[in-house]
Order: C-alpha cells, then sequence, then structure tokens
C-alpha cells in the first residue's frame, strides 16, 4: 500500500525536521511522537479510520476538537496535558505551512484553535528543612548510597531537570574550584550552575570511591544502576521517593505526600528567591528562556509577601536607610562567581 501523505509528512516531521532542523532533544521528540500515538489511536477507535489509511485531508478542525475533548473525556488527561498535546499539533502543522503551501489555509486553521483555559496551580517546593532531612538521608558509607546523596545533592543545588542530571557525563562536572556542572538544557542549550564547596567535596569523594576519577573515564555516565547502566529519569525520582518515604516516616509534617524530582528544582527556585537573589540569575540557572516563567515563583512565594506587607511601613519612614541586596559584598561575590 502507498503511504498516505499524512504518513509521509508525520514521518519525516519526527525523523529529520525535529532532530535535524530543529535540534529538538530526544525527550521533545519522544513527546510529540506520543501526542501523534493518540491522534492514531483515536482515529482507529473512534472515527474507524485505520493508522495506514489516514489522511491530511481528514485532520481538520472539527477532528482535532474531538481528539481533544476525547483525550479529556476518556484518555483521563488533564487541562494542561490537553494543551500540550494541542501544542505538539500546532508545531507539525506549522512545519506542514512550509513544506505544503497548497494546504496553507487548512494549517491556519489548525494553528487557530486555543488552548483550554486552566486555573494555573501553586508550585510546589520543600522548605529548607525538608531538603536538608531528604539529603542527610543516605547511608554515604554504603557505595550506593554514596551516589544517592550524591544525585539528590546535585539535582537540587543546580535546580535541574532530572533529564539533565540522568544525561550527564563525568566531565560535565569540574571539581576544581570553581567548581562547576556543566548541563545540557532544553534545544540543547548547555549552561553552567556554580557548586558550592561542600556539594564538591561530596562528589570527589563519590568519584574516588566509584573509580571515576580519572581521564580514561570522562566520558563515562556520571550515575548508574546496579546493572552499571546510566541512571535513568525513573531510576532517579525512584531514588528520590525512596528517602523521601523515609523522612516521611520520621518528620510526617515535613514532607508532603507526594515528592517528584521536579519538585527539588522548584525548591531550588524557591530558596534562591527567599535569599534575597535577583530573579535574572534564578532564570539564568534553571536555563528559562524567558524571566515570565520565572517570575512565576514571585507569585507563588506566599511567605515573601508578607515580609514584603511588613517592611512597607519601615521602608515609608524618610529615617530609614533602605538596604538592598546590592549592599551584601557576601552575596554579590557569590553571584559574580556565576560567570566565571
Amino acid at each position: 500500500m502507498k503511504p498516505t501523505d499524512f504518513s509521509y509528512a508525520l514521518t519525516k516531521y519526527l525523523s529529520s525536521y525535529l532532530p535535524g532542523q530543529r535540534n529538538a532533544s530526544q525527550n521533545t521528540i519522544f513527546s510529540y511522537r506520543d501526542t501523534f500515538k493518540l491522534l492514531l489511536r483515536f482515529a482507529e477507535n473512534e472515527c474507524g479510520i485505520r493508522p495506514e489509511r489516514l489522511t491530511l485531508a481528514q485532520i481538520d478542525v472539527k477532528f482535532i476538537e474531538r481528539f481533544l475533548d476525547w483525550l479529556e473525556s476518556s484518555g483521563g488527561c488533564s487541562i494542561s496535558t490537553r494543551n500540550l498535546r494541542l501544542a505538539a499539533i500546532r508545531a507539525f502543522f506549522r512545519y506542514l505551512q512550509r513544506e505544503k503551501p497548497e494546504l496553507l489555509t487548512q494549517c491556519q486553521q489548525m494553528l487557530s484553535i486555543e488552548s483550554k483555559s486552566a486555573a494555573k496551580p501553586l508550585v510546589n517546593y520543600l522548605s529548607v528543612d525538608a531538603m536538608r532531612y531528604i539529603l542527610a538521608a543516605p547511608d554515604i558509607s554504603d557505595p550506593y548510597g554514596l551516589r544517592d546523596a550524591a544525585v539528590l545533592s546535585l539535582l537540587y543545588e543546580s535546580g535541574a531537570r532530572v533529564s539533565e542530571i540522568a544525561s550527564l557525563n563525568v566531565m560535565d562536572i569540574r571539581i576544581l574550584a570553581p567548581a562547576v556542572v556543566t548541563l545540557m538544557g532544553k534545544r540543547r542549550k548547555a549552561r553552567q550552575c556554580p557548586l558550592s564547596a561542600t556539594i564538591a567535596e561530596n562528589l570527589a569523594l563519590y568519584l574516588s570511591v566509584w573509580k571515576l576519577n580519572n581521564t580514561e573515564k570522562s566520558a563515562y555516565p556520571l550515575f548508574v544502576n546496579h546493572k552499571k547502566e546510566r541512571l535513568s529519569r525513573a531510576g532517579i525520582k525512584y531514588i528520590l521517593k525512596k528517602y523521601a518515604d523515609m523522612v516521611r516516616e520520621q518528620y510526617p509534617a515535613a514532607m508532603p505526600k507526594t515528592v517528584s524530582p521536579h519538585m527539588l528544582r522548584h525548591s531550588k527556585a524557591m530558596h534562591l528567591l527567599q535569599a534575597d537573589v535577583n530573579l535574572i540569575y534564578i532564570r539564568d540557572w534553571l536555563g528559562h528562556t524567558s524571566i515570565k516563567t520565572t517570575g512565576g515563583y514571585a507569585k507563588a512565594d506566599t511567605e515573601m509577601k508578607r515580609n514584603a506587607f511588613k517592611k512597607v511601613a519601615p521602608a515609608v519612614s524618610p529615617m530609614q536607610n533602605e538596604n538592598t541586596w546590592s549592599d551584601d559584598t557576601g552575596l554579590m561575590q557569590w553571584l559574580d562567581s556565576l560567570g566565571q
């Protein structure tokens, strides 16, 4: 059977355009692929169209709107997940505008489908005490406990995405002062995050115990599992859950029911914000493209709002000396080190 125009365009989009021209990460490609797997399942189960017979002409606005409704009603997707799937479909039709100008009208109609409004959830993050409990939980006298401590401390210290930690190689860590970790973020954008002296010492111990501190192993995965394979995102999630459960038994009030690796990223951002670190530095630290994304942390921090309210009265007094974060020389020296 001759391939349909949809199968041809989608294959070229996922296998050639995204990795070749857009330099999209593997995670992005997998996410887009999963969207179209669901679309094909919907076409077959709900519309009676077998995957190999689906054409571009059949994928109109009504078809996509029915698909999105099906995701929520039958697939159990949240509104945010629904919008994520729609974003992947829009990206595909934005690509088609250039590849198939004869479908320009259809593509523009698809791009006009609006995302569904949803209440923005509050940022979930752990307190400083909760983070201390988790980071202190692994038994560092055991090699795998030492590995777990290194994974968790680096995950929090760098504010990295779990995929960024999983993809690290030994060469991406610099132990000598100034210690840094080089992370590969979305769209393959590299950034460096400074590491404290304590974290650097812990990582040096880990590299020594695991015999990774020689140049011959610089390209080795930084973290591996019991099979000596690269530690996966699921593996890191399991490690975090293991110690969060341990802490919850001892300090039930300090630990929420669910703790995810991304929550450690949120926690680092909130703790930096509460330490009066400027949003611009936090944006660069986390690898955000827009300051608007980073600004969400400021809106979520009710403790900072309460503290700001308390400072209003003395701040308007003409006798009050106003201090800013720029007057803190220690903090300024630390921030200056970010660019080194």
